[in-house]
């Protein structure tokens, strides 16, 4: 028998400052800003938007991590990660043709386990499967290079 959709909605709040800063709030968690670099005319006060998409791949692996992780019995102590996206500017600027979001993004994860390669590969493998960012980024077109590695 199919299981039953279950949709969860999800929202934020902004609200322009000046420049090309806004502050943002979710729940009822405390507000925070996003801003740009003075060669973006910003004012630096603050990451960029682009900044909390690869800061939000990371945390979204560590919540994916240890949930598919407890289901496959994967053991492990600790895990270390980073994400670094690369755009081109010009599709920013409006140049026709080039892409304003990431061209590509590195991930890096460190895990700390003695667990062996290929159980680190089918954790790795499922949780980009199941990762809403990772699959986000890789349904838009952009190449994610992971690296897994043991710690």
């Amino acid at each position: 028998m199919a299981q039953a959709s279950t949709l969860v909605k999800v929202a934020a709040k902004g609200k322009w400052e000046s420049g090309v800063k806004t502050n943002v709030s979710i729940r009822n968690f405390p507000a925070f800003s996003m801003d740009e670099p003075a060669e973006l005319g910003g004012t630096d006060t603050a990451p960029n938007p682009m900044e909390y998409v690869v800061a939000a791949l990371c945390g979204c692996n560590g919540v994916m991590i240890p949930l598919v992780a407890k289901e496959l019995d994967f053991a492990f102590s600790g895990i270390d990660f980073e994400a670094t996206g690369i755009i081109d500017i010009r599709g920013l600027m409006g140049e026709e043709g080039v892409r304003p979001h990431f061209q590509k993004v590195r991930f890096n994860v460190n895990i700390q386990t003695e667990e062996s390669e290929e159980r680190i590969e089918q954790l790795k493998n499922e949780v980009e499967r199941r990762c809403p960012v990772f699959s986000l980024l890789h349904d838009a077109g952009v190449k994610v290079d992971t690296k897994w590695s043991k710690k």
